[in-house]
């Protein structure tokens, strides 16, 4: 399949087909959106927003959660607020999510299935990984959604004029739900 989409790359440069997408790297909008990675938000979230190339940062994660004050995601947002221009935050779940639910002791499980040694488990737990934390999901989007709005809202290097919303899109019909 890589295979195919680097063949089908060489033709789209090679085509130009590039050319109605070039844009900045500022976001016209100035707004970064946390989202999930699901793939029935790849084209939907963007046309359910009416965003086009170059009006917003996207940063997806699985579940579009905050899952660390210092993680990536938080990273993200702070090189999009500072150095990018980014001056709203739109945290949006959505229905669905394959990561409501997800279990940690079945994640490892899978793992062990597919190989990994037990040994590089049990490494995480002594590197102060709170692993099973890291590994589960959530119970409901909207509870999710609400969780990574407090941390942002509350995070010591997001300045208080950064507006902060979140929403719960329906992953069928692109509807947006807003969390209070």
């Amino acid at each position: 399949m890589i295979r195919e989409m680097l063949e089908y790359n060489r033709k789209f440069v090679e085509n130009k087909m590039y050319e109605p997408y070039i844009t900045s790297k500022y976001p016209d909008k100035k707004i970064a959106i946390l989202s999930c990675m699901d793939t029935r938000l790849t084209e939907l979230l963007p046309a359910a927003l009416g965003i086009k190339n170059g009006d917003v940062k996207i940063i997806k994660n699985a579940g579009g959660v905050v899952t660390h004050p210092f993680g990536s995601a938080v990273r993200s947002l702070l090189i999009a607020i500072f150095e990018l221009g980014v001056e709203e935050i739109m945290v949006i779940g959505h229905t669905d999510c394959g990561v409501a639910g997800v279990n940690a002791e079945m994640m490892i499980g899978h793992m062990k299935a597919r190989g990994i040694d037990h040994e590089h488990i049990e490494l995480m737990r002594y590197c102060g990984v709170d692993f099973e934390k890291w590994l589960s999901g959530f119970e409901s989007a909207e509870a999710s959604v609400k969780d990574s709005v407090e941390l942002l809202k509350n995070h010591p290097l997001i300045p208080k004029d950064v507006s902060i919303r979140g929403f719960v899109m329906d992953s069928v019909t692109g509807g947006l739900s807003p969390i209070e």
